[in-house]
C-alpha cells in the first residue's frame, strides 16, 4: 500500500510539472522558455521613457466678466501653468532616430524629451500624429541607439504570449507578461478607427506608448488604453497593431501627412430585425443609403440598398466596423468588396480615394471653446471634440473628448463650417450633444 501510495505522489507531481511546463511558451526550435531576461535584455534599450511638459491655461473669478463688473477688479489675462506627464515610446529606426508613441501622449506639448535605458536623457520633435489611431512619430538626433524589428502583427493568433514594456507611473522601465486575449477589439473609444490586440499582460498609465513584444522579440503594438474603473491594470489592456503603427509611420514620411482611404458612401448598420424586413438573407452588414458623385464606390459600381458583408475577405457586421476596415487603408489601395444585391452575392474591386480630415480648433470658432479641437463625425452626423485640453476654456464648461455635437443654437449641424457660421452670430451658444447615449445641453458663454 505504501508503494502504490509513492506512485499516486509521483504520478501527480509528473502530471503537475507537465501541466506547468506547457503553460510556458516554447522558442522557434520547441524548447521550452524558463526565463525571459535574455529577450527583455535585447528589446528593452529599444523602449524609451518620454516626458512631457504642457502650457495651459487656468482661469479664476477675475476671468467672468459679471464678477469684474460687480466688484470692480481689473481686467487680467487668464493665468498660465506648467504641467508634466509621463508616457513610453519605442525605436523603431535607429539610424534616423525615430520612435513611435500614442498620440494622446504627446498631444498639445511644448517640450518632448526622451530618456533612454542607460539615463540619457535627448529632447525629440514630433514629425506627424493621428488621432485617430493613437499612433503618433518623433524624432530624436543621437548615436549608437539601439531600435526592435517591427513584427508582423496580422501572425498574432490568440494564446500567443507577449510581454509588455513600458513606462508605468513614471517608474522607468518595467516589463510584464502575458498572453493575447483576444484580436479586433472596437468600441474602445466613441471616436477614431480601431482593430486593438488584447492583452492581460500589464498595462498601466504611463505604458502608453510603449511595446507589446512576441517571443521572437518583435514589436507586434504599441500599448495604448486600458479598461479599468481605479485607473491601475485588472488585465484588460489595448495595443495598436504594429501594422497600423507602421502604415502610419510610413504615410507620415512619404507624404508628411496622413493619407486615409476613402469609399465614399454613408452606410447604416443591418441586423437581423432590418435585414427580414428588406427581405435579404444576412443577419449582419453594413446598407449603402447614398452614395458620393466620382467616389471609389461609384467607380467600383456599387449601389444604393447594396449591403457590404466582407472587405479584403473580413466579416463586416456594422456600420462602424466598414468604416474602420476602409479607414485604416491608405488612399489608393485596392479593396475586395463583397455584397449582396437582392439575392445575389457579388464582389467587386474598388481603389480607394483619399479623406479629406477636417480639424478646427476650438479657439478659432468660439472662445469659450478655447482648448478643444472638433472634426466632422466619421461615424454619425455631427461634429466630435477629438481632443481637450486640461483646464482650458472648453474643459471647464464641461466638455470632453469623444462629445458628439449635434445642434447649437436649435439648428442641426453636421460639420464644422456650420458651427463655425452660428458661432459667428451669436455669443452665446446652446451646444445639444450626445456622450454616452446620453443627449445633453451645454451653455457657452
Amino acid at each position: 500500500m505504501r508503494s502504490c501510495h509513492k506512485f499516486s505522489q509521483i504520478l501527480i507531481l509528473c502530471l503537475i510539472t507537465s501541466l506547468n511546463f506547457a503553460a510556458l511558451p516554447k522558442n522557434d526550435a520547441g524548447q521550452i522558455i524558463t526565463s525571459l531576461a535574455p529577450l527583455v535584455k535585447e528589446v528593452a534599450p529599444a523602449v524609451v521613457n518620454i516626458r512631457v511638459s504642457q502650457t495651459v491655461q487656468t482661469r479664476s473669478p477675475y476671468d467672468d466678466e459679471m464678477f469684474r463688473r460687480f466688484f470692480g477688479t481689473p481686467n487680467t489675462p487668464n493665468n498660465q501653468r506648467e504641467v508634466q506627464s509621463a508616457g513610453s515610446g519605442v525605436i523603431v529606426d535607429a539610424k534616423n532616430g525615430y520612435i513611435l508613441t500614442n498620440h494622446h501622449v504627446v498631444s498639445g506639448a511644448d517640450k518632448i524629451q526622451i530618456s533612454l535605458i542607460n539615463g540619457d536623457t535627448l529632447d525629440a520633435e514630433i514629425i506627424g500624429s493621428d488621432p485617430a489611431t493613437d499612433i503618433a512619430l518623433l524624432k530624436v538626433e543621437a548615436d549608437e541607439l539601439t531600435d526592435i524589428v517591427i513584427g508582423n502583427s496580422d501572425n498574432v493568433e490568440v494564446g500567443d504570449f507577449v510581454i509588455a514594456i513600458g513606462n508605468p507611473f513614471g517608474l522607468g522601465n518595467t516589463v510584464t507578461s502575458g498572453i493575447v486575449s483576444a484580436l479586433g477589439r472596437t468600441g474602445i473609444s466613441r471616436s477614431g478607427y480601431e482593430d486593438f490586440i488584447q492583452t492581460d499582460a500589464s498595462i498601466n498609465p504611463g505604458n502608453s506608448g510603449g511595446a507589446l513584444v512576441n517571443m521572437k522579440g518583435e514589436l507586434v503594438g504599441i500599448n495604448s488604453a486600458i479598461i479599468s474603473r481605479s485607473g491601475g491594470n485588472v488585465g484588460i489592456g489595448f495595443a495598436v497593431p504594429s501594422e497600423i503603427a507602421q502604415s502610419i509611420m510610413s504615410q507620415i514620411l512619404d507624404f508628411g501627412e496622413v493619407r486615409r482611404g476613402l469609399l465614399g458612401v454613408s452606410i447604416q448598420t443591418i441586423d437581423k430585425e432590418s435585414a427580414e424586413i428588406l427581405g435579404v438573407n444576412t443577419e449582419s452588414g453594413a446598407l449603402i443609403s447614398a452614395i458620393e458623385p466620382g467616389s471609389a464606390a461609384e467607380k467600383a459600381e456599387l449601389k444604393v440598398e447594396d449591403i457590404i458583408i466582407k472587405v479584403d475577405n473580413e466579416k463586416i457586421t456594422s456600420s462602424r466596423e466598414l468604416a474602420n476596415a476602409i479607414g485604416l487603408k491608405g488612399s489608393g489601395e485596392s479593396v475586395i468588396i463583397e455584397f449582396i444585391r437582392g439575392s445575389d452575392i457579388l464582389q467587386t474591386e474598388a481603389i480607394l480615394g483619399q479623406q479629406i480630415i477636417n480639424n478646427q480648433l476650438g479657439s478659432d470658432i468660439h472662445p469659450g471653446l478655447n482648448g478643444a479641437q472638433f472634426s466632422s463625425s466619421l461615424n454619425k452626423s455631427g461634429i466630435e471634440i477629438t481632443e481637450i485640453e486640461p483646464d482650458s476654456a472648453a474643459a471647464q464648461r464641461g466638455l470632453q473628448k469623444g462629445d458628439l455635437i449635434i445642434a447649437v443654437n436649435r439648428l442641426k449641424v453636421e460639420n464644422i463650417q456650420q458651427l463655425k457660421k452660428i458661432a459667428e452670430q451669436n455669443s452665446i451658444l446652446y451646444l445639444m450633444f450626445e456622450r454616452d447615449n446620453r443627449t445633453l445641453i451645454l451653455r457657452i458663454q
